[in-house]
């Protein structure tokens, strides 16, 4: 973008890049304003002052900053013209990289908002070290100043993702680490929540005035035979290790309950009577609906930690085989297969219960949450088999994985109100 701009104007590429910078790196819009009339894209961009100075050579003996007088030669300025020795320059400059500053470093003058271009920078820093480091910022900027890249939000990822522009909400996944991330907002990918609902929500949960009062417990007592349980795997569906008890992790409930055409444990109730009740009490049931979506929210969140453990372990057991002569990697490439897919289906749960909690009552809120407990149903359903993947028949695992899978795309096309851009990364 900026080698047509620098050949199409004639200018340098250090100001094709402060106007790119300026009119949100829109190429076309520059090349035609500029024709229509340079001075304004320049002024606009902070290339040229609004008002120029002029100045004679005889008030160029003593430097502004130092008030030193070095031969005339050893004066610079930009287009706004005021000159500085280059000592000072070189200072001011370097302070500015130290800060972090680069592409918006501005002209020594009060007031005067002229933006030094990198050329013009160059010029004057002469340290290899704090050289490297302004161009280092100065990529960094260009691609955060960009409408269709981002860095992947990953720590120590070294890759850049490359989307077209559009409304809304962006799903891009990372060619190096896998991470999903939505483009629009930087935020981890969140469907079927929108950028703004998830902002609200991970503010909300971040308030310590409601989360304070809640601390989600790793271990819970069975409620059969009462002895204490520690949760060791994503799945929700628990067996207690001394009775034998089927259960639900998030509700208690008898598992049995939970194999019925609804999955009740996801759905929260309003209470009716509440409009009637004083504002304690509303303030209370405003607490423990908050409560109930997000011992749910972080439930998911927990079982994906320890569902990365599985997949981690499933792939050792794999390699393992593979290595002793029992099949090759396609012949067990269904287990890591249907690890995969749990954990996606998983990820996809846990972004339901934002939505569902700001979801306004009605029609629209009772399908959407018939279909949360469904996926939620066959969650745990290929969860339990995934656990137990050696000893399920691969049949019956292809086929979870079918039913589960269908399940969340079906309530994505549902609910889903925004679009999946293809984006790409590439490596820096």
């Amino acid at each position: 973008m900026v080698s047509p701009i620098s050949n199409s104007l004639q200018i340098t590429p250090s100001l094709a890049k402060v106007m790119l910078h300026a009119y949100e790196w829109n190429a076309q819009e520059i090349i035609n304003k500029y024709k229509e009339n340079a001075n304004e894209v320049l002024t606009y961009s902070h290339v040229k002052p609004r008002v120029p100075l002029v100045q004679s050579n005889s008030s160029r003996t003593a430097c502004a900053v130092c008030a030193n007088t070095p031969p005339i030669h050893k004066y610079s300025a930009l287009a706004c013209g005021h000159y500085f020795c280059n000592k000072c320059w070189a200072m001011h400059f370097e302070v500015q990289i130290l800060q972090g500053v680069s592409n918006t470093i501005q002209c020594m003058a009060p007031d005067c908002e002229v933006i030094a271009p990198e050329d013009f920078v160059l010029s004057h820093v002469t340290k290899p070290a704090m050289r490297e480091r302004y161009q280092q910022f100065m990529f960094k900027d260009h691609v955060k100043s960009h409408p269709q890249l981002r860095f992947c939000p990953s720590p120590d990822c070294q890759w850049i993702y490359q989307a077209w522009v559009r409304e809304g909400a962006r799903r891009v996944e990372c060619l190096g680490c896998e991470t999903l991330t939505c483009f629009s907002c930087g935020a981890p990918h969140h469907a079927p929540t929108d950028c703004a609902t998830i902002r609200r929500w991970l503010t909300k949960c971040a308030d310590d005035s409601e989360t304070a009062n809640y601390i989600s417990a790793h271990t819970k007592d069975c409620p059969k035979c009462q002895i204490c349980i520690e949760k060791n795997g994503g799945c929700n569906h628990m067996r207690c290790g001394a009775c034998k008890y089927d259960f639900c992790w998030v509700c208690l409930g008898d598992w049995k309950c939970h194999g019925s055409e609804y999955y009740e444990c996801s759905r929260y109730r309003e209470d009716p009577n509440l409009v009637n009740d004083n504002q304690h009490a509303q303030a209370r049931e405003a607490l423990k609906k908050y409560l109930h979506y997000y011992e749910r929210w972080e439930n998911h969140a927990r079982s994906l930690k320890l569902e990365e453990q599985t997949l981690a372990n499933l792939k050792s057991r794999i390699n393992q085989k593979v290595m002793a002569g029992e099949g090759t990697w396609i012949d067990w490439q269904y287990l890591w297969d249907a690890a995969r897919l749990l954990k996606r289906c998983r990820y996809t749960l846990q972004y339901t219960y934002p939505f569902a909690y700001y979801l306004e009552i009605g029609p629209r809120k009772e399908l959407f949450e018939y279909q949360q407990a469904q996926l939620e149903a066959e969650i745990e359903n290929l969860s339990w088999k995934v656990e137990r993947a050696e000893t399920t028949d691969r049949g019956d695992l292809e086929n979870q994985m079918d039913i589960a899978e269908k399940r969340r795309t079906t309530l994505l096309k549902d609910f889903l109100e925004f679009h999946t851009d293809n984006a790409s990364s590439s490596k820096v």
